[in-house]
């Protein structure tokens, strides 16, 4: 079969032919339409994540085939038994396990889930990481409720897009930031209430006084900016942080978090109890991801240097075959 396939640190992709999978009892192989890219595996091949093995397949998100049926992959390897955390041996597809850029990929038949019938297959391919870790981080760890005011950081991201349509959807008054004021006025068109650019002069202030305060914070940056978010916090809020790309967080003060009685939490992927209520939270309000670009494998490099320059709004997609 044919592969996306990483041979060592900093070596160029290549799209090549490797050996077909095996499969052990309780596994399936699925044959690939589509998969899409995350931060994740632009870091594996610049040697920037742990357990890095080689050579490999990368990719979490895919969607295709199983004995005809058309199906959608959970990326978990062994969330284990609690819905709070993950077990510490849990991984992602992808790596170290060969992942979905390849012609074929196995993974536990536990893990199939029906494509949602209102979905191509580049939309569905887009779903599962990025969707996961949105969905847990709104509805478990933010315990977001209808007509609240969310603030979600960074849009144009593959999971703060997720978030934001998936806030819309519960009926919540939503407002984001970004670098772009491009990306800002494209959430706007899709229903933002209001958004402002991070890189401005007290951009808190700003976003602050369009909203009026946030019941819910969704973050992925951290860094300096992550210090400002309890000011414009309302009381009992919830911060959820699932990144770190802003680095470490400055001059941060506990006076607002104690006072307001806020809540700051980390989330990290979701179970897969989860990922079943997220397939049907997308098919029960029809949510369609935002494909940024689609490229074809043998484009793959093209599809990478995209996602490394952040010029995507939307999730980056690879067909393959």
């Amino acid at each position: 079969m044919k592969a996306v396939a990483i041979t060592a640190k900093d070596a160029p992709l290549e799209y090549r032919e490797i050996p077909d999978p095996e499969i052990v009892p309780g596994q399936v192989i699925v044959d690939i339409k589509a998969a899409a890219l995350n931060h994740r595996d632009v870091w594996i091949t610049k040697g920037m994540y742990p357990g890095i093995v080689y050579p490999g397949v990368l990719g979490s998100d895919g969607a295709g085939t199983y004995n005809g049926r058309e199906v959608i992959i959970c990326p978990n390897i062994g969330w284990g038994s609690k819905r709070a955390y993950q077990d510490p041996s849990y991984s992602i597809l992808g790596m170290p396990t060969f992942g979905t850029m390849a012609e074929k990929v196995v993974v536990g038949e536990d893990k199939l889930y029906d494509k949602p019938a209102h979905l191509s297959w580049e939309e569905a391919a887009a779903l599962p990481l990025g969707g996961l870790t949105a969905f847990r981080a709104l509805f478990t760890r933010g315990q977001l409720q209808a007509g609240e005011r969310v603030l979600i950081s960074g849009i144009g991201g593959g999971v703060a897009l997720f978030a934001f349509q998936f806030a819309l959807a519960t009926g919540a008054e939503v407002y984001v930031t970004s670098g772009s004021e491009e990306k800002i006025k494209r959430a706007i068109e899709m229903g933002a209430k209001g958004g402002v650019n991070y890189k401005s002069e007290d951009w808190y202030k700003t976003i602050g006084k369009q909203a009026g305060g946030f019941d819910v914070i969704i973050d992925s940056a951290g860094g300096p900016g992550f210090a400002l978010f309890p000011k414009i916090c309302n009381y009992g809020a919830r911060i959820v942080t699932y990144g770190g790309t802003r680095g470490k967080i400055p001059a941060f003060t506990t006076q607002s978090i104690f006072w307001k009685q806020i809540s700051i939490m980390g989330t990290s992927m979701g179970s897969d109890e989860e990922f079943a209520e997220m397939i049907q939270f997308v098919n029960d309000h029809k949510i369609k991801p935002v494909v940024d670009k689609v490229f074809p494998a043998y484009e793959a490099k093209a599809a990478f240097d995209r996602m490394d320059a952040g010029k995507q709004f939307g999730k980056i997609v690879i067909t393959i075959g």
